[in-house]
């Protein structure tokens, strides 16, 4: 039998290190990991995974993003979030991003091996702390506040909450600068949000980065 090829994307090492025992221990195959989430979408692409497993906060694109990025390009590839998070606006984008399975990573070393069959297999796996927040979500059909960035934006924001001039967000993704500065006084304006404090302190409102 195909052992599973699964691979891995969290900024600490030890974590990596951690989760790389545990799958190799239930017989999976540990293809690769990344300590951000640029390295995790080219590294990805390079291997082509079963299954990614992805942490929500990660330097220079977050989880999320990272797993829009894969999808694009692998729409097959389960993915897999884990998070500290289990606001409902979060859970539910998720899920309509095309994530199958959203982890509590104090539950991760109990649910991981269980929840990459399942993602594998084309199923959804939910932490239950997070679970219970979706059908809530359900039940009550609250309409989600649409994200006012789009994806390109949310990823300018992120290297701005993380200290990087223009001229490094413009290098990271591939933009003149002038490009960059564009997309910052949009944020900026969509936010209603006038200096960088301000923009740090709603990244990490959003799980972009850790306080």
């Amino acid at each position: 039998m195909m052992r599973l090829r699964i691979f891995l994307a969290d900024d600490h090492q030890i974590v990596r290190q951690g989760l790389k025992g545990l799958l190799e221990r239930e017989g999976f195959e540990v293809v690769g990991d990344a300590a951000d989430g640029r390295e995790a979408v080219r590294l990805a692409q390079e291997l082509s995974p079963d299954v990614a497993i992805l942490d929500f906060t990660m330097p220079l694109l977050n989880g999320l993003d990272a797993a829009r990025e894969m999808l694009k390009t692998s729409p097959r590839m389960g993915i897999i979030l884990l998070t500290m998070h289990t606001e409902d606006h979060r859970v539910v984008g998720a899920i309509r991003a095309g994530i199958r399975g959203y982890i509590l990573k104090t539950q991760a070393a109990e649910e991981l091996a269980q929840a990459i069959r399942e993602v594998s297999r084309g199923g959804t796996f939910l932490s239950p702390g997070v679970s219970r927040v979706v059908v809530e979500a359900y039940l009550a059909k609250t309409d989600l506040p649409p994200d006012p960035l789009a994806p390109r934006e949310r990823q300018v924001l992120q290297l701005v909450a993380e200290g990087k001039t223009t001229k490094e967000i413009a290098a990271e993704l591939g933009l003149t600068t002038k490009t960059a500065e564009s997309y910052r006084s949009k944020i900026m304006e969509k936010l209603d949000i006038h200096d960088t404090a301000g923009l740090v302190r709603y990244a990490i409102r959003q799980g972009l980065i850790e306080p």
